[in-house]
């Protein structure tokens, strides 16, 4: 019941090197309770809950389970004290099948012999809980990634935890998944279960949570219910610091630059039908849409990871499209992916590496020029000029948060002094503080003469950032917003229709 403390954390504190993840955090969880835990990436978030699960070691401080002190060497013992987490990547194996996966070296059995018959009963009667209508002797790799997620859950849920920790639960889900994922949500919070919820996305957390921890630079700044918090506050609390400026105003062109443009017409591929529009440099324009309107397809052409069917494009350079990502990269035109840690980023590779890569590749046409000192300078540039938080240029991009992860992403690009951004959902997964900067970022590229193309799931960013919007609907320009709310936008991404007062987008000429 509410009031009846389950977890009480004091004084936890982790290093990695010369890293400070954790510095002296404290946190107190009521049974019964949905309890949020925000902050910026970096801000020790993830940190904390692999520690409540067992897969990391604190150097200090003391955690309490239902009263009693524990240590939790493994994830082992954090099953045994009711502990169960879901990660933010998912764990499953792809190839097995989902009943494989629900049992993974835990398969019931009775006299050595494991019962097939009990799996099979107990995990249906599960899913169906969950609302999960799927064969569980198919492989985990044919569901979707919401799919797969229910899954993961399921697979704690089967060992009957105390506490359940979801560590970003919905990162990679759309709208339509992250609504069945609340909906389960709500119904196991309903029938007693205590959550420890990470998230970045503040709306959502104001949805599902009944309390609330901030964190900040690996301590715990606030907790409060809730319903006695405002999401302005709760952005005050994470980045210790007002939230007006999260959008930066237009900053003048640089002297001097001349105006560049790309210039569309008739494209058609993928998706796409017939798309004509004009980007020019000093401006950020927002590209809206829902998955599979042709925004996504718009930028891959562009890139050249996809080929057009119909059409004429004008880069700055009086060239036409791209041939291929490497052409793109030579002649200044960079991409950066809605997937980073698929798409952006070699994970297992240091910051030095990866920020150094592609310019090696357009300056040459091949890694073999590769030397550590010319990189090891490019990667001290980026770092200091993207503020991005390790150790050192040879940190591995796999120990990064998701916010310095796609600074790394943005640091690569910016070494070849590129002249078109594609920015395809460029903040996603980021948390507040970075996203900030990455506003910031976009500005200063757009004027320094870069032409910036900026698509977002995120409405208000599109709203609060944009100097003007081109919405897709079903492959085709809906047409042309400024100025408007994200009430406004959402209607016409979803129907295609346009207000009375709106434009037409930019002719070409």
């Amino acid at each position: 019941m509410p009031g009846d403390i389950l977890i009480e954390v004091r004084e936890l504190t982790k290093r990695y090197g010369g890293v400070v993840a954790l510095a002296g955090m404290d946190l107190t969880v009521e049974r019964g309770t949905v309890h949020a835990v925000v902050g910026e990436n970096g801000a020790g978030k993830s940190t904390l809950m692999k520690i409540l699960a067992g897969a990391v070691r604190p150097d200090s401080g003391t955690i309490k389970v239902s009263g009693e002190t524990v240590t939790l060497e493994s994830p082992n013992d954090a099953r045994k004290r009711g502990i169960g987490i879901v990660y933010q990547e998912l764990s499953l194996f792809p190839e097995r099948s989902v009943l494989a996966n629900l049992y993974v070296n835990r398969e019931p059995s009775a006299f050595g012999v494991v019962s097939t018959r009990t799996m099979e009963g107990e995990s249906r009667d599960l899913l169906v809980r969950l609302g999960l209508n799927v064969d569980v002797h198919a492989p985990v790799g044919q569901l979707s990634i919401g799919e797969r997620q229910l899954v993961e859950l399921a697979r704690v849920l089967l060992e009957e935890p105390q506490l359940i920790i979801l560590d970003e639960p919905n990162s990679a889900l759309n709208e339509r998944e992250t609504r069945r994922l609340f909906a389960v949500l709500r119904q196991l919070s309903s029938r007693g279960h205590t959550m420890l919820y990470v998230s970045h996305r503040l709306e959502e957390v104001f949805e599902i949570s009944d309390r609330v921890t901030i964190t900040r630079n690996g301590r715990d700044v606030l907790t409060r219910d809730r319903a006695d918090l405002t999401i302005p506050e709760v952005i005050e609390g994470m980045i210790g610091a007002q939230h007006d400026a999260l959008f930066p105003p237009p900053l003048p062109m640089v002297a001097g630059r001349a105006e560049e443009r790309i210039s569309i017409k008739g494209l058609s591929g993928g998706p796409l039908k017939d798309v004509a529009l004009t980007a020019r440099s000093g401006e950020v324009v927002g590209l809206a849409g829902l998955e599979g309107s042709g925004v996504s397809a718009l930028l891959a052409i562009l890139f050249g990871t996809q080929k057009a069917s119909a059409g004429d494009v004008t880069f700055p350079d009086a060239k036409g499209l791209p041939r291929s990502p490497t052409d793109a990269a030579r002649r200044g035109v960079c991409l950066v992916p809605a997937d980073r840690r698929r798409n952006g980023l070699m994970l297992e590779k240091s910051i030095l590496f990866n920020i150094s890569h592609v310019f090696v590749g357009a300056q040459t046409g091949g890694s073999w020029l590769f030397r550590n000192g010319p990189a090891y300078a490019r990667a001290e540039r980026q770092i200091d000029n993207l503020k991005i938080k390790a150790g050192s240029p040879w940190t591995l991009a796999n120990q990064l948060s998701g916010g310095n992860q796609q600074k790394v992403v943005i640091g690569k690009w910016m070494e070849i002094g590129p002249k078109v951004f594609l920015l395809d959902d460029p903040t996603r997964g980021v948390d507040v503080g970075a996203k900030r900067e990455i506003y910031g970022l976009i500005r200063r590229m757009s004027a320094e003469g870069g032409i910036v193309l900026f698509s977002s799931t995120e409405l208000p960013e599109l709203v609060g950032l944009c100097d003007r919007i081109i919405v897709f609907y079903q492959g085709r320009i809906a047409g042309e917003l400024s100025g408007v709310d994200d009430h406004t936008l959402l209607h016409v991404i979803n129907t295609g229709e346009m207000p009375a007062a709106a434009t037409e987008p930019e002719a070409t000429s």
